[in-house]
């Protein structure tokens, strides 16, 4: 977890004030600045990006990306049983290291529907917990914000995922309630220059970003890095993360990552979401999972599997500058072969782009 707690936020409210006391106008003012750039193409963005002459992010904090390691491992069902193994294998062949650390498990968990995928499996989450217990962490927490649904407690219970952690006695935060901490942007693709980042994401020594396989109705794809925006509180920042939103999505997405640093990614693609997602798409049996030392790396392989070129997602590419690895030569892949495993998701029209070949 990359948080400075030395940082100097300037005219942020204690890092225990309540929602009352947060300088919410401070923070409109600069979403407002970054609306306009928010609202630029992607692909005009990105030109943008790489004309300036100075680098949208700080080189001592983010040293050029070296190698990564990704495993693609077939998993047919959510069977727990058979899933703490399959979970505490792949950590361990990605060299996860868990020993002593706090570990905070970050499902997606938007919008429950009973007859749709939208969330990250509750017994893989369940399973990631055992396994994180397995390899030595001192503690484990689960914690997600939904950007849809106001009520977590009802999208948790409805969902299954209280249940599942509740026999694995593992905990769960609401990051929409959590204690807030300012934290300085060490990145500049967005006008925000801080974020409000809740407690449990500011403590943890390792968050292992766990989405669903899923499209995305603005974004194209929603995998590691676009997991982030559930540590980001919606009592400031609205629903859902209109803030963000509105400062642009993909560069939200990587100045989020960046303050967020998910250290590990476990993506959930069991059974994942093509088409309209990342909310109203139609399921889509993968039966993969994929497990990853680079929440990057996780990205461009994942993109990869859904038959989708991640060189055309624009943000997975900038996101290889700085975060992490995108280049399939310096990903060290093992378990199933991409390109035999990939399984074609859907789309909606404007993203047909990205299809591979």
């Amino acid at each position: 977890m990359a948080h400075d707690p030395q940082a100097d936020v300037h005219g942020v409210a204690p890092a225990d004030a309540p929602p009352s006391e947060i300088d919410r106008r401070a923070f409109l003012r600069r979403a407002a600045v970054a609306t306009t750039a928010g609202f630029v193409g992607t692909k005009l963005a990105i030109d943008i990006w790489h004309q300036r002459s100075s680098l949208p992010w700080d080189p001592a904090v983010f040293p050029p990306p070296g190698s990564a390691r990704v495993a693609v491992v077939r998993a047919t069902n959510y069977d727990q049983s058979l899933l703490e193994q399959t979970v505490l294998d792949g950590l361990r062949t990605i060299g996860a290291d868990l020993a002593g650390k706090r570990v905070v498990l970050k499902p997606n968990m938007v919008e429950f529907d009973p007859g749709s995928v939208i969330d990250t499996d509750p017994h893989l989450v369940a399973a990631a917990a055992l396994a994180a217990t397995r390899l030595g962490a001192a503690s484990v927490v689960v914690g997600e914000g939904p950007g849809h649904r106001r009520d977590t407690q009802y999208v948790a219970t409805a969902s299954g995922l209280l249940a599942a952690l509740r026999e694995t006695r593992t905990p769960f935060v609401d990051l929409n309630t959590d204690a807030v901490v300012p934290v300085r942007l060490r990145s500049a693709y967005t006008a925000l220059g801080s974020l409000y980042l809740p407690r449990t994401i500011s403590d943890a020594d390792v968050v292992i970003s766990m989405p669903k396989m899923k499209t995305h109705h603005w974004a194209g794809v929603t995998l590691s890095l676009k997991n982030c925006f559930g540590c980001v509180p919606s009592r400031v920042y609205g629903w859902p993360k209109n803030a963000l939103h509105w400062a642009g999505l993909s560069q939200s997405i990587l100045d989020v990552a960046a303050a967020v640093r998910p250290r590990y990614a476990i993506v959930d693609g069991i059974v994942g979401m093509q088409g309209n997602g990342p909310i109203s798409g139609t399921p889509v049996n993968a039966g993969l999972l994929v497990f990853a030392d680079d929440p990057v790396a996780a990205d461009v392989t994942a993109t990869r599997l859904m038959g989708f070129d991640p060189e055309r997602v624009s943000y997975l590419t900038e996101a290889g500058r700085f975060l992490g690895q995108a280049d399939p030569g310096r990903i060290t892949q093992v378990g199933e072969d991409v390109e035999r495993s990939a399984v074609g998701f859907q789309t909606i029209p404007e993203f047909s782009f990205l299809r591979a070949g």
